[in-house]
């Protein structure tokens, strides 16, 4: 019997409600929709999130979009970011920044949500300080609708990269 075939929706959204950034709901949706039969992966279960994601309102999109932290911001300063992000702003040196660096990324998180009424969102494993500071400052070029779409492409690469760390 496959994993999925065994798993509860308490359960499953238990295990893989944070994916998502404080949205438990997209778990709960793609369980309700229906898991893959097959033993899972962390490409499979994406596939079922990520559809769940898209089929999610308006509302919940901006809601899900507005949950993301500043990158190197107060929250992470002050030690509130979930274990998740923690992880992943560590992983690319944003918790060792330099007081220029941080008054750079405060700078910049500053802009980009004057500009777009978000935080700016970036799947950040992997990437250094400059590539996500040149990625900013290229985004904040956008027009509103296309980072909005911007930013759902980073979060459904965040929630793969989560599910791997997951899902061996």
């Amino acid at each position: 019997m496959t994993e999925a075939a065994t798993q509860d929706r308490a359960a499953f959204v238990a295990r893989f409600g944070s994916v998502f950034e404080h949205s438990p709901w997209i778990a709960e949706a793609a369980f309700d929709a229906g898991l893959p039969a097959e033993p899972w992966t962390p490409e499979g279960l994406h596939v079922a999130m990520a559809a769940a994601l898209r089929a999610g309102s308006e509302e919940q999109k901006r809601a899900l979009i507005q949950a993301h932290p500043d990158l190197a911001g107060r929250l992470a300063q002050a030690g509130r970011l979930t274990a998740e992000s923690t992880r992943e702003q560590a992983a690319a040196g944003l918790d060792l920044l330099s007081d220029a660096e941080r008054a750079r990324f405060t700078e910049l998180n500053e802009r980009y949500k004057a500009k777009f009424g978000m935080p700016f969102i970036m799947a950040v494993k992997g990437r250094t300080k400059e590539e996500i500071l040149a990625a900013f400052e290229t985004r904040l070029e956008n027009d509103p609708a296309a980072e909005a779409a911007t930013a759902l492409e980073q979060i459904e690469r965040i929630a793969l990269l989560r599910l791997k760390e997951m899902l061996p």
